[in-house]
């Protein structure tokens, strides 16, 4: 039986956790990646070179609707056992499609695997409790996986690549796009980064929030926000990290000033270590964290600024 990974494409780039789901999809059964869009020669060949055969499906009017309709019938053509999707806003919204489409199921959130048993593990509640799923045996199981659960795959044997085509019939595409403008923004990795720096309200100012941007800028991370930060305007709703957010996996995060509600911790339960600033002894982001600092983040971080600076030279 066969595994179809979706493909994600970012300018011409393939994101991140579609790395990271290859590696999942190789324990599972036969992989093989599909990518949809125009001019994605590159994309396909480059997912090619980890060993893994690669459908390339042309695509002038890429869109969610489209997806779902070149997916279904390559699901059809391969009649595949398991399909996988990264768990970005894209990877969640054609997921569950694809699987109602094809009367199949939909675990979404996965953050471990026990292919052996078939067992799938997912954070619930808001990461407070994990849950251990299984697929019935006859049904098609689709997945989303969240970032930084696994190990991205290394580059192996060239694999083939095979091309086809699809009509998208006019019914097919419930949202037409007829014009698309591209919007200047900062540009942001925080599913990528290896040290992540985020404030939350504690940090009580955007004058205080710019200490978060000042040591993320010297520690070489990004910049990362509560719901509550954003929402005062502190920063772009692009840096905040949690549930209604982006889920982050950095080999260092530093939580300043951020009392970890269960919406934010859910985010952030794949780092490798976690620091926490607030002058609150009782605050729930001390029972996720590896190192808990109990004191005013107004007070801390200058003093860790200038510490750096001077091991820097700066």
């Amino acid at each position: 039986m066969k595994t179809l990974i979706y493909i994600e494409i970012e300018n011409g780039n393939i994101q991140n956790g579609s790395l990271e789901i290859m590696s999942l999809a190789k324990t599972l059964s036969d992989p093989c990646a599909v990518v949809i869009g125009s001019d994605v020669d590159n994309a396909s060949d480059a997912v090619s070179a980890y060993g893994i055969p690669v459908i390339e499906v042309p695509c002038d009017k890429v869109s969610d609707d489209a997806e779902v309709f070149i997916l279904n019938q390559i699901i059809k053509d391969e009649k595949p056992e398991y399909v996988l999707f990264a768990g970005t806003l894209k990877g969640k919204d054609l997921a569950p499609r694809v699987a109602a489409r094809n009367d199949g199921a939909c675990i979404t959130d996965v953050i471990k695997a026990d292919t052996e048993n078939g067992v799938f593990t997912r954070p619930a509640f808001g990461g407070t409790v994990l849950e251990n799923l299984k697929f019935s045996a006859d049904t098609l199981k689709v997945m989303t996986v969240r970032s930084g659960s696994f190990e991205k795959l290394t580059q192996g044997e060239k694999a083939e690549v095979t091309k086809k085509e699809y009509a998208l019939p006019e019914d097919a595409l419930k949202v037409i796009l007829k014009d698309s403008v591209k919007e200047i923004s900062e540009k942001v990795d925080l599913e990528g980064a290896n040290v992540v720096i985020a404030g939350g309200r504690g940090m009580g100012s955007k004058e205080g929030f710019a200490m978060v941007e000042e040591l993320a800028s010297l520690l070489g991370g990004e910049v990362g926000a509560t719901r509550a930060a954003v929402d005062e305007e502190w920063t772009t709703r692009i840096h905040q990290v949690g549930q209604s957010g982006k889920n982050i996996a950095p080999k260092l995060y530093i939580a300043c000033g951020l009392s970890g509600a269960m919406q934010h911790v859910s985010g952030i339960t794949s780092s490798g270590f976690i620091v926490a600033i607030n002058k609150d002894e009782d605050a729930p982001i001390f029972d996720v964290a590896d190192l808990g600092i109990v004191g005013r983040c107004e007070d801390i971080l200058p003093v860790l600024i200038d510490e750096i600076k001077k091991l820097k030279g700066l």
